[in-house]
């Protein structure tokens, strides 16, 4: 029986080519769609499961007040193992470190180089291909690459036992290899260096102590542990006792985070790049769903329009005895044929779009449909997109009456208009949220773009202070003083683009409730002329006054916070890590993190020890400074290469992310807008044939083509209209929903409704056009005559 559906199926696929062509595309545009989208979201939520332990390995985070970080002090991880036997194993990570790495004539500054301890290897289950996991990170010169590092440096060479020379002085021996590390892991290295090696150098280290923040903590609990929100809180509890009992000066509160979890939560100062959110896993989830479903509605109005050419053949069946429920299963299976054949083509858009998509959304997503489960979930798709796209018209065709359809007269047939056109209404609600976002969203990133930051972002060129350049400071400071092209210069210890140094102040009159980390960065006398920043009051930093060295400068949240104003900070005291010195100038908030979140209270120092040299070049003399900066790196600096970048393209980085949601949301905006109004095609196809005998007399007693199509028209313009009041409430919410997460952002004002609620009006009168003056210039002869 089946058999014999699905013949059938296929033969009214080829007799009707146009009809199919149009319902098969629309489904596989649907499909793949949710595809792309679903291998997204996929992706997005598989970070880290890959470890043997995922299950049992957690991150410790802390919060001070507002200030919420990934790091925390070195000592603090053994301490909690030596008193919790629940904690079976801990590591440590440093932040991210840039490296000079040198093998015979092969010299590169490597950026995505880690210090870690030795358990780093059995918390974390990065496969290792070379070498003895037990001992690699034991030997305090050893280093453990990735495959890709060791192709780079080494080619087909075994570089098992090879030395690497490190920042041109030490060298460190190769005593591993890991496979590439996979995109779904938010640790993302290429050099592994044990923590024994830098604790040669850092005082935290040495002294295991509990006050200075600067280490990734992940814990492994012993896996009888019941990880419920209780439990979890206990240990929370029993983490901030230990802490407070080695530091109780410090109302720090720590956190227990799920590694598993750690991409898609907030992000926290010190997250790792490419941090996710979950939000916008949340909204591409939703939007997946929508364009199924709006590809299901478009299916059920061609379907519906189609119903005239059928209606004989299903009287036809009646009468020689097929009852109502064989007819449904007949066409649930034409439909679900309908789906999987568009699932095959879907595949193919999939296949030929994911290079695109990929670059999209900068991810390496592949489609494996190896992958069992992947496969059958994509089978289960197709097979219910079948059964819901096919469900009403199998209902309404069946329900025909045999007697009326074979005496012709199918419109008195009670075709359930009301549920039809809610179809409709649903179409171009779902096209006027998406409208809505898509103007959002792109308003939202120019916002970005030109949003002044409170200085003058455009050219400036900076270039990192590495190596032995720093310790030829003045030699460095005159030969930049002495060339037009670099004397517009400054020093500063970090970029101001996305501070994530604080530390703990104390004034005088400070309230002792008041806990709070500040950011801080170290610049020198010429930061706020090469910035073009504005200083309320007070004066810069200056190389006549000894005493600057002690010195400060703050912004104006700072002294709000202080319940100061810009005049009477003036001269303050003020202590950053046990150093005393008085506010000598106060200014204007600039944003020095990305603008999720509002300008937070700034400390400026002076700077001591180098960072960055920043240049702001002359119009049209950028080739020529980078040029300048590269013969001053070389003289100082021979042994590094010369690197270089831009303060506006580090800016723009920052919001990669926004950027990238805008360009798949505009995708899958156009594409759904698309598939409503073939939808909206194929109800207008069906107005036209229900009422192809009534535009024949109308025409005749002297209607106008014009007259015609608004006649045709009118009812698609209520329903788009209805779709309208329905959508607006929802997409402000939605749009409100997303900008809340911005800090700084637009408004959403009442003329972005209004144009997207233009734009769908005018989607829908375009495609409704076609049927409507399609139908109103047939000669009313052909319109009238009786078959």
């Amino acid at each position: 029986m089946l058999k014999t559906y699905f013949k059938l199926a296929y033969r009214n696929i080829i007799k009707d080519k146009a009809y199919s062509i149009i319902n098969i595309t629309g489904l596989a545009i649907g499909l793949a769609s949710s595809i792309l989208i679903l291998l997204w979201v996929q992706n997005e939520l598989s970070y880290d499961k890959f470890h043997k332990n995922a299950g049992q390995i957690y991150r410790i985070t802390c919060s001070i007040g507002e200030f919420k970080a990934a790091i925390n002090p070195a000592g603090m991880p053994g301490g909690l193992k030596a008193e919790m036997p629940v904690i079976k194993n801990i590591t440590r990570l440093s932040s991210i470190k840039t490296s000079l790495l040198e093998w015979g004539n092969r010299k590169f500054e490597e950026k995505r180089v880690f210090f870690a301890d030795p358990s780093f290897m059995d918390v974390f289950s990065f496969p290792l291909v070379q070498g003895n996991r037990s001992t690699a990170l034991k030997n305090i010169d050893g280093v453990l690459i990735t495959q890709e590092m060791a192709i780079k440096y080494f080619g087909n060479q075994n570089p098992i036992g090879k030395f690497l020379k490190k920042d041109n002085s030490e060298n460190v021996i190769v005593t591993g290899v890991f496979a590439n590390i996979p995109a779904n892991s938010q640790l993302q290295f290429d050099f592994i260096l044990p923590m024994a090696s830098l604790a040669k150098t850092d005082a935290g280290l040495q002294k295991n102590t509990w006050d200075d923040f600067s280490f990734y903590s992940y814990i492994q609990l012993d896996k009888g542990f019941d990880p419920s929100a209780a439990n979890l809180l206990k240990l929370e509890t029993q983490i901030n006792q230990i802490f407070h009992k080695h530091n109780p000066e410090m109302t720090a509160l720590f956190q227990l985070q799920p590694l598993t979890k750690t991409h898609l939560a907030p992000e926290q100062m010190g997250d790792f790049p490419g941090h996710g959110n979950a939000q916008y896993v949340n909204i591409f989830f939703i939007i997946s769903i929508l364009i199924v479903i709006v590809a299901c509605i478009n299916f059920m109005n061609l379907a519906t329009a189609r119903s005239a050419r059928r209606a004989k053949e299903i009287g036809l069946r009646k009468v020689a005895g097929a009852v109502r429920g064989q007819l449904i299963v007949q066409f649930l299976s034409e439909s679900v044929f309908i789906s999987f054949l568009s699932l095959l083509f879907a595949l193919g858009i999939v296949y030929l779009c994911l290079p695109v998509f990929n670059q999209l959304a900068d991810r390496k997503l592949t489609l494996n449909l190896s992958d069992v489960k992947f496969s059958a979930g994509l089978l289960g798709i197709a097979f219910l997109t079948g059964l819901i796209s096919g469900s009403y018209p199998a209902l309404f065709l069946s329900g025909f009456n045999p007697v009326k359809v074979l005496k012709g007269n199918i419109k008195s047939m009670g075709s359930n208009l009301l549920f039809r056109n809610s179809l409709v209404v649903v179409q171009f609600m779902v096209s006027i949220v998406l409208l809505v976002g898509t103007i959002v969203i792109y308003n939202q990133l120019k916002f970005i773009k030109d949003r002044n930051p409170g200085f003058d972002k455009a050219n400036l060129l900076y270039m990192p202070i590495t190596g032995n350049m720093w310790s030829s400071e003045q030699a460095l400071k005159n030969e930049l003083n002495q060339n037009s092209l670099t004397n517009n210069f400054t020093i500063t210890s970090d970029l101001p683009t996305n501070l994530s140094n604080a530390s703990g102040a104390d004034w005088k009159g400070k309230d002792p409730r008041l806990q709070i980390a500040i950011p801080r960065i170290s610049v020198n006398e010429n930061f706020t002329r090469v910035f073009r920043m504005n200083l309320l009051s007070g004066r810069s930093f200056s190389g006549s006054f000894l005493a600057d060295s002690n010195n400060y400068m703050v912004n104006e949240k700072m002294i709000t916070v202080m319940g100061l104003n810009a005049t009477t900070a003036i001269g303050k005291t003020i202590t950053l890590q046990g150093v005393k010195g008085n506010i000598i100038g106060v200014v204007k908030d600039f944003n020095f993190k990305p603008i999720h979140q509002a300008i937070e209270p700034l400390v400026m120092s002076f700077n001591k020890a180098g960072g960055f040299v920043v240049v702001r070049t002359l119009p049209g003399k950028t080739s020529a400074t980078i040029q300048a900066l590269a013969k001053i790196s070389q003289q100082f600096n021979p042994a590094y290469p010369f690197k270089f970048d831009f303060l506006d393209q580090d800016l723009s980085n920052l919001y990669k992310g926004e950027q990238q949601m805008g360009n798949i949301f505009n995708l899958f905006a156009i594409l759904g807008i698309f598939i409503s109004s073939l939808g909206l095609y194929g109800l207008s196809a069906f107005m036209a044939e229900q009422r192809t005998k009534e535009i024949g007399v109308r025409k005749v007693l002297g209607a106008s083509v014009l007259n015609l199509v608004y006649l045709l028209s009118t009812g698609i313009t209520k329903l788009i209209l209805i779709a309208i009041c329905i959508a607006i409430p929802l997409s402000w919410y939605a749009v409100n929903s997303w900008l809340a997460g911005f800090a700084y952002h637009i408004h959403v004002s009442w003329l972005i409704f209004f144009t997207a609620s233009v734009a769908a009006l005018g989607i829908a009168w375009l495609t409704v056009s076609y049927e409507s003056v399609k139908a109103a210039i047939v000669n009313p002869i052909k319109s009238l005559k009786t078959e």
